[in-house]
């Protein structure tokens, strides 16, 4: 999975701020969902990332798998995240 071209990132040190140029529209990711983003936009899986952040967050396993789908979901569904 890639960022879109049409996507500018801002860090703002406790996560990212993504904007979409072609719509104008605007995400603030915290920390945790920036993990996720850097970790795909790396080349690795969303299985590898579930993993790590379970790693991280033994005591939020429960809803690691969840959260990581539904961020990839919601940034693939507004094409901020590409394939």
């Amino acid at each position: 999975m890639k960022l879109s071209g049409e996507v500018t990132v801002t860090d703002t040190g406790a996560g990212l701020v993504l904007l979409n140029e072609r719509t104008g529209r605007y995400w603030s990711l915290n920390g945790t969902a920036r993990a996720v983003l850097l970790m795909l936009a790396d080349g690795s899986t969303p299985e590898q990332a579930v993993e790590s952040l379970t790693l991280q967050h033994p005591d939020f396993a429960d809803r690691v798998a969840s959260d990581v789908e539904a961020l990839i979901e919601s940034l693939l569904e507004e094409k901020v995240l590409l394939p």
